[in-house]
């Protein structure tokens, strides 16, 4: 099982980053190249989340993303430590109002229509989006 871990400060630039790495790895896991642009896709927009969520939380922590490849599966977890209490939820006392929740709420939808395979946690240490895809395996090119 290899695994790719990005940290970054949460800023819009570095999401851009993040899609890039995220979609080499994928590539390079065997991920179906049809697949890639939706990849880069749900991962800028669950960066994009978690970056929105520190900032609105006045988090400093680094937004965490982990690349990992299996046998048959490839998977993108996008951690971001702004509290909540359901997912979606915003944290106890922010001041989050009616339309950052809502551009959250759509940032869900957009992955969940992007991506097949999709978790979402969250609690009061912060949530996680966890993003699968099926791999295939190399193909042997003989002599």
């Amino acid at each position: 099982m290899a695994t790719v871990e990005l940290r970054f400060s949460a800023l819009p630039e570095h999401v851009r980053t993040a899609r890039l790495v995220a979609a080499a790895v994928a590539r390079r896991a065997g991920v179906d190249e049809a697949v890639l642009d939706e990849v880069r896709l749900a991962v800028g927009e669950a960066c994009t989340r978690a970056v929105g969520l520190h900032q609105s939380a006045g988090i400093t922590a680094p937004v965490k993303v982990q690349l990992v490849e299996e046998e048959k599966q490839f998977s993108i977890e996008v951690g971001d430590e702004a509290p909540r209490t359901a997912p979606g939820g915003r944290a106890p006392g922010s001041h989050g109002d009616d339309v950052e929740s809502d551009e959250d709420e759509m940032g869900l939808a957009v992955i969940s229509g992007l991506v097949d395979d999709v978790e979402v946690t969250a609690g009061e240490h912060g949530g996680q989006i966890r993003m699968t895809w099926p791999t295939t395996p190399p193909v042997a090119v003989l002599p």
